[in-house]
């Protein structure tokens, strides 16, 4: 097989990257991003494009599968620019593997897609996918969600598969975390168990993770299997404030939902954090997703626990992990943080 992979260097592009190589039926790789990468990887070619402007169309033509992965976080304080690349960059994506002849499209969606939904049960892909209006990043993955139906409807012949993960953490992605999340402030030698005081307690704070190789292997499977429509993929088990506290050495202490929401805003508005409070509200919202459908149809089964995984995160951040790509860059000290802060925090494109 020849695959295309679409945002290769990021947290999940380069781990998608290493699964294929190392599988026997997948014979050449194309890694696509707007920066290209120091790192290397075998039966892999790198060619740089971004989605928004260049013309995908070639570097599509010729192969078995697409996995689109390419996605901007940043600037968060201009929804226009994110919008431009997440969303028209997404069309611009499907259009070109469907006038390439691309036979399989594998698109990350995300459970961000997913409406409002329930924390003491889990749903599963049938749950509706509209998003929370109120975030861009929700905005976005549902808008694609439905651009997705109407491809699908135009173009039968083409398998489309849509993965939607919980969040995504290792070790070599810490630091890009920090930055699109935390920001310049947040000390990364404090990071780690014992140094964090407390943890808040947040009603409705509980979430899904999972390990960036077992999404990649997820990922995968879609492209070598004949399987079709959504997935669900997280592991076990979903966490809450107490299982962050556990890791981290620390107690929790309640706050309520709107404190911690003016907090956020606070912060957000006085530009000390990059994530805009909209964030925090579709964090809040999204349901607990049931996996079995991965587990049995995909054939999926996580190697890493989400507390592995959030153990990794931790631990990278705290070291300024990182790997030889733009976006997953390690820390760089005093000057790198002096750089975000000139950046507007949020603004960094």
């Amino acid at each position: 097989m020849r695959v295309v992979v679409v945002g290769a260097t990021g947290n999940v592009g380069t781990s998608v990257v290493r699964a294929l190589a190392a599988d026997e039926d997948v014979t050449s790789i194309v890694g696509v991003a707007r920066r290209l990468p120091g790192w290397r990887v075998d039966r892999t070619q790198w060619r740089q494009a971004d989605v928004a402007t260049d013309d995908l169309t070639p570097i599509f033509d010729g192969a078995d599968a697409v996995v689109h992965l390419a996605w901007l976080f940043q600037p968060t304080r201009h929804p226009a620019v994110t919008w431009r690349a997440n969303v028209l960059g997404s069309m611009r994506v499907f259009r070109a593997a469907a006038e390439a002849g691309v036979p399989a499209l594998v698109h990350a969606s995300s459970v961000g897609a997913y409406s409002p939904g329930p924390k003491d049960r889990p749903v599963d892909e049938s749950w509706p996918t509209h998003g929370w209006p109120g975030a861009a990043y929700g905005r976005e993955k549902a808008y694609v969600e439905r651009v997705l139906d109407v491809f699908e409807h135009d173009h039968p012949h083409v398998r489309v598969v849509r993965m939607r993960p919980g969040f995504i953490f290792q070790r070599a992605a810490a630091t890009e975390q920090r930055r699109l999340f935390g920001g310049p402030f947040v000390p990364r030698r404090l990071v780690r168990a014992g140094r964090i005081p407390f943890v808040p307690d947040i009603p409705g704070l509980r979430m899904q993770v999972l390990h960036a190789a077992d999404a990649a292997e997820a990922y995968r499977l879609a492209v070598t299997r004949q399987v079709r429509g959504a997935f669900n993929i997280a592991a076990e088990p979903v966490l809450d404030p107490h299982d962050l506290a556990e890791l981290l050495g620390a107690r929790t202490v309640p706050v309520p939902s709107g404190l911690a929401r003016a907090a956020v805003a606070a912060g957000w508005h006085l530009r000390l954090v990059p994530a805009a409070p909209g964030l925090l509200e579709l964090f809040l919202r999204i349901p607990v997703m049931r996996t079995d459908r991965a587990r049995e149809v995909l054939g999926w089964t996580p190697r890493h626990s989400s507390f592995e995984a959030m153990r990794e995160l931790f631990e990278g951040m705290h070291d300024g992990a990182g790997m030889d790509t733009a976006p997953l860059a390690p820390d760089g000290g005093p000057m790198a943080r002096v750089r975000e802060l000139a950046t507007g925090i949020g603004g960094r494109p």
